[in-house]
This record gives structure tokens, sequence and C-alpha cells, in this order.
């Protein structure tokens, strides 16, 4: 009982934030003058708390979706660089991934400790050597900033070359005994028994780089090329409950690919692969 009413008072904790945010996109611009004018507005008094508004109104969603086309051109940008992102990682940490735990080639034990220590470093030790390269190459203030660094991201092949080890050798080595060469196995028997993971990566994928906020301003400068989360940040006070709409609509993507996907996500990172 003491558990549950812990766990119970941790999660409304969590969830408040997120309805206080609902509620509060629906307030007018007078009532948010009213409530929050001494932190917006540096007006005299304090601000004051209410949990639900008085006067509910959809001007803010109205004005973000229909009144505010830098919001389309940053949501499109925030697709597009996630959506290629995650589809290079398929191209590339998948096969990647299988490479590491089904095959034993010279040099692999170095490469896989490259690969976890270049996974342990945080964005700020490589942004300098990697603003270098995409001047070198350039690719500064592009799309492809953002993308490239992300396709290669060493996470992806973390997870999933724990979730392809899982896999009962005998499998494979029974479609080996029936004819099958390594493209079909792993077409047909990796990809299918491993599927948990390559949801999970694509998931987590999602969460990661559609929330990115470090990479796309140190590698971007063109306000037309920015993402939703650096859109947020340029709405001014005066437009506060036009943010708090844009807030949720850019947490829903993520919101409803997170309660959808959850059971992959957690058989993913569990790396529960199949039991003999």
């Amino acid at each position: 009982m003491l558990v549950r009413t812990v766990v119970t008072v941790l999660l409304v904790l969590m969830v408040f934030p997120l309805f206080v945010l609902v509620t509060d996109s629906f307030l007018g611009s007078r009532e948010i003058l009213e409530r929050f004018g001494p932190v917006l507005a540096g007006t005299e008094g304090q601000a004051e708390f209410v949990l639900f508004p008085q006067y509910p109104t959809l001007r803010a969603y109205v004005q973000l979706l229909l009144d505010s086309p830098e919001f389309f051109t940053a949501f499109w940008n925030s697709v597009f660089q996630t959506g290629m992102i995650l589809a290079g990682q398929l191209i590339v940490a998948v096969p990647g991934a299988w490479a590491f735990a089904r095959y034993r080639f010279p040099g692999r034990r170095a490469m896989w400790f490259l690969y976890m220590l270049l996974m342990i470093l945080p964005f700020q030790v490589t942004m300098v050597s990697g603003y270098f390269v995409l001047s070198a190459v350039h690719l500064m203030d592009t799309h492809w900033a953002v993308i490239l660094p992300g396709i290669f991201s060493t996470l992806p092949v973390f997870i999933l070359k724990k979730t392809f080890s899982a896999i009962p050798r005998e499998i494979l080595e029974a479609a080996e005994v029936d004819g099958a060469g390594e493209l079909r196995i792993f077409l047909l028997i990796g990809i299918p028994l491993g599927r948990s993971g390559i949801f999970s990566i694509m998931i987590l994928g999602f969460l990661e780089y559609w929330n990115a906020i470090e990479q796309p301003m140190t590698f971007l400068r063109t306000e037309s090329l920015m993402p939703l989360s650096l859109y947020l940040p340029d709405i001014s006070t005066s437009d506060a409950a036009v943010s708090f709409a844009a807030s949720i609509v850019m947490l829903l993507p993520a919101l409803l690919l997170f309660f959808f996907g959850q059971e992959y996500l957690e058989q993913g990172i569990a790396a529960s692969g199949i039991k003999e």
C-alpha cells in the first residue's frame, strides 16, 4: 500500500506540469496578462495560479495553425531531418549491428571499443571536431549538417548488437544447413527476430532528434532551416499562449509514438531477444 501511494504521488507530480501546459494553452491574452503579468511583462503584483482558464479559447491554436507559416516551416524541417536520420540509421546501424553480432573479424574488439567510446562522449566533446569536418565538406548550415551525424550515431548499433546476439545460434545454423545464404539469413531471420530492437532504436531516435537543440543550434544559421525545437524559444512573451499551444503540438507526435511503441521499446532496451 505504501509503495502504491508513493508511486501514485510521483506519477501525479510528473503529469501535473503537462496538465498545466494543456490548460494554459486555452488561455486568452488578457487572462495570461492578468495571471502571469508580473513574470512576463514586469507588472506589479504577484503571478497567480489557477488550475482551469476562466474564459477558455482556441485563439492560440487558430493563430498557430492558420496565421503562423513559420511554424509549418519549422515543423517540416523537424519532420525532414528526423525522418532522414531514422532512415539512415536503418541502412547503417542494422547491418552494422548484425556484423558485430554475427561475425568474428580482425580488429572487431578495437572497433567495438571505439563505438563504446563514441557512445559515452557527450556532444560538447565532439562539437568542435564535427564543426570542422562539416565545414571542410561545405555542409554547414544545411539540413545534412544535422542529418549525417545523427545517421552514424553509435547507440542504435549498441542496442541492436545485443538484440541480434540474443538470437539462438541453433536457428542460424539450421538455416545454413538448409542452404540459406548470409543475405537471406539476415533478411528472413535476423530482421524479423530483431524487430523489437529495430523498433526501439526508431522510437529512441525519434525522441532524441525530434527534440534536438544543441546540434541544430551549432550547425545551422539560416532561420528557414531551424526545426521546431528552436522555433519555440523565438516566440515572444506577448504570444505566451501560442507558445503553450506550439509546445502541445510538438509534444503530440512523440507522445503518441511512445504510447504505441512502448512494448517494443521495453523489449529492445532489455535486449530480450529469443529464448530457446
